[in-house]
């Protein structure tokens, strides 16, 4: 007799996920994030836009995106990373592209802009 392996509301289970992520809380946010984009991704085919990666996993008929999402996640196919490190590394992309830009500082009036020296008048 062959075990029939029992199929929960989600496969991969819960338990087996929240191994692979911070909290349970983060598994919400980062499979809710992918199913988005695997979601877009579907939305742009038929447009020619590629603006978004297809699933990573062979996907069956009719599968929900979250599904695919959480079976990519259980595969390690994706890597979360934290917010903060997100962020700091967009500013540092746009701090390159971007320099700082510096006015001269007047003392007497910090938002006085810079006066041209005034030309010698002959008459």
């Amino acid at each position: 007799m062959t075990e029939q392996k029992i199929e929960g509301i989600v496969n991969p289970s819960l338990d087996e996920l929240i191994d692979k992520v911070d909290s349970k809380y983060a598994l919400v946010l980062f499979a809710a994030q992918r199913a988005r984009q695997i979601n877009a991704y579907y939305s742009q085919l038929h447009e020619g836009l590629f603006e978004y990666v297809g699933p990573l996993v062979d996907t069956e008929l009719n599968e929900k995106p979250l599904s695919i999402a959480l079976r990519e996640i259980d595969e390690g196919l994706l890597e979360m990373k934290p917010v903060e490190e997100v962020h700091a590394a967009a500013a540092d992309e746009l701090a390159e592209e971007f320099p700082t830009f510096e006015l001269p500082a007047n003392e007497d009036d910090p938002f006085a802009l810079p006066q041209e020296p005034a030309a010698d008048s002959e008459e």
